[in-house]
C-alpha cells in the first residue's frame, strides 16, 4: 500500500502474497474465519483478539439471516429493506448500497464487513486499515497510497491511487474484476476501483461498474457514471493496457 512497493505477481491475489510486499505497515495481522480472510493494520497488534471476535459476530449475524432468507443471498438485483424488517444492520447497509446501482446485496458484503469490523476497532486504534480480499476500509490518516491490482494486465501493481484530504478521514476503496477473485462479474474489466464515503457503497459500485465494461471505450464511460453517484469520490477502470480515472484521487506510478 505504499509507494515503492514491488509489483505483485498476478497470482498473488489467491495466495494473498501482496500483503507481504515491502513497504507495508509492520504492525499488522491476518484474521480468518472460513472464507473470510482479512488483513488489518493498526497502531498496535493488541486489537487482534477483538478483530477475530467482531468477525465471528458479524459472520454469525449474517449467516443466521441468510439461512432464513436464501432468496436474499442469491438475488442479483436490489431487494427492498422494508421486506426484511428484522435484517441485521450489516444486511441493511448492504441493501442500501446495492440499491444505488441496481445490483444484489451480496455485491457489497466484503466492503460492508470490512467497515463494520473497522468501526468496532477504531476506539482502540484510530488509525486503521482493514482489507477484505481487496476491499478496504481506511481511517485515521490524511493520505493513503494504494496499488491497483488488475490481474494479468500490464498495469497491475504498476499504477496506484493517492487519496488525501487536509485532515484525517475515513473511506472505502473497493475493486471488482472479471479476471480475479470469486465474485460474479458480467463484464470484461481487469479492475474497476472505486473510492467512496463508505465501503459497502464502494463495493457495490465497483461491482456494477465492472459489469458494464465490455470494451476499451467503456472505461471512461464507467468512470464518469460512477463519479455521478452521491458518495463516490474517485474511480479507476482498467482493461488490458488501457485505463481511465477521475475524481478526487491522484494516479501514481508505483515503480518510479
Amino acid at each position: 500500500m505504499s509507494k515503492g512497493s514491488k509489483s505483485p505477481h498476478p497470482s498473488s491475489f489467491r495466495q494473498r502474497s501482496y500483503r507481504r510486499l515491502p513497504g507495508l505497515e509492520s504492525c499488522s495481522f491476518e484474521v480468518r474465519v472460513e472464507e473470510s480472510d482479512l488483513w488489518i493494520s493498526g497502531l498496535n497488534s493488541d486489537i487482534e483478539p477483538l478483530a477475530y471476535d467482531r468477525l465471528l459476530h458479524y459472520r454469525n449475524l449474517l449467516s443466521t439471516f441468510l439461512l432464513r432468507h436464501p432468496e436474499w443471498r442469491d438475488s442479483l438485483v436490489p431487494v427492498a429493506a422494508a421486506e426484511y424488517p428484522l435484517a441485521p444492520p450489516l444486511a441493511r447497509e448492504m441493501m442500501s448500497a446495492s440499491e444505488v446501482v441496481g445490483v444484489g446485496p451480496m455485491a457489497a458484503v466484503a466492503g460492508a464487513l470490512a467497515e463494520a469490523i473497522g468501526r468496532d476497532l477504531v476506539p482502540l486504534s484510530p488509525e486503521l486499515v482493514v482489507e477484505n480480499g481487496g476491499d478496504i476500509f481506511l481511517t485515521g490518516r490524511s493520505e493513503y497510497r494504494l496499488a491497483v491490482f488488475a490481474g494479468t494486465s500490464l498495469l497491475s501493481g504498476r499504477i496506484g491511487i493517492k487519496v488525501k484530504a487536509p485532515h484525517t478521514f475515513s473511506c472505502g476503496v473497493c475493486t471488482s474484476s472479471a479476471k480475479v477473485g470469486h465474485s460474479i462479474s458480467f463484464g470484461q474489466a481487469d479492475a474497476v476501483t472505486i473510492v467512496a464515503h463508505n465501503t459497502a457503497l464502494a463495493d457495490a459500485v465497483a461491482t456494477a461498474m465492472a459489469n458494464l465494461v465490455q470494451k476499451k471505450a467503456d472505461l471512461a464511460r464507467v468512470v464518469e457514471k460512477a463519479l455521478a453517484l452521491d458518495g463516490v469520490s474517485g474511480a479507476v477502470a482498467v482493461m488490458g493496457p488501457d485505463l481511465a480515472g477521475g475524481g478526487d484521487i491522484e494516479l501514481i506510478d508505483l515503480l518510479s
